[in-house]
């Protein structure tokens, strides 16, 4: 169940809509980098992204910074076949993702799926390979997914790695995540955190 202060946007992803609804919100893809140094200060990377968030929200408009890189284009072209391998191996029907926003924070999963949803990640043949190994989730993807979970409500996200080079059978690999309370309470607390660091920052630009 959505939580009730929060607001689904039935939006293709990457589109002008979807870049104007994340601006000046702190996105789940960014809690990584929030979360960093967890107890104490924020990093430089942290405070550059308050600051793009505090201009963002002076001028309600989205900062298009144009990063891309090899491995951000194979997610999105593969992106696609992940999901419709994981309809194909679970029964299930994922639907679109959108842009779920609640307050100053917001997400936008891969796909929803019932009471739970998805997040998906194109790796190269060696990273699927060390997932197959060591089984579990990338928890450098910890704090956005239980990220995704908190703002959707989802009860549970399968963390989908997927990679084409491998054989058939491996190619697609799912692991389901619960949310955890101790993640949860200490995100909700970085997060008001951060939120200061963006009013101080805002502060400065109304001078």
């Amino acid at each position: 169940m959505i939580p009730s202060q929060t607001k689904f946007h039935d939006v293709q992803q990457n589109s002008q809509e979807w870049f104007d609804l994340r601006a000046g919100k702190s996105t789940s893809s960014n809690f990584g980098t929030i979360c960093a140094n967890m107890g104490k200060g924020f990093g430089d990377p942290a405070k550059r992204y308050a600051m793009k968030l505090a201009i963002e929200r002076a001028t309600g408009m989205p900062l298009d910074e144009g990063y891309s890189n090899v491995y951000m284009d194979r997610g999105h072209e593969l992106e696609p076949m992940a999901r419709h391998l994981y309809e194909e191996e679970t029964f299930e029907t994922v639907n679109n993702g959108g842009f779920f926003s609640n307050g100053n924070i917001g997400c936008s999963p891969d796909g929803m799926v019932r009471d739970g949803m998805i997040e998906i990640k194109s790796v190269v043949y060696n990273t699927q390979f060390e997932r197959l190994i060591k089984g579990g989730y990338d928890t450098k993807y910890k704090w956005q997914i239980e990220g995704n979970m908190l703002i959707t409500g989802a009860a549970w996200c399968d963390f989908v790695s997927y990679c084409p080079e491998l054989p058939e059978n491996k190619q697609l690999y799912v692991y389901r995540v619960e949310p955890d309370p101790d993640m949860v309470k200490a995100l909700l607390e970085r997060l008001e955190e951060f939120e200061q660091l963006i009013n101080d920052y805002s502060q400065i630009l109304l001078k």
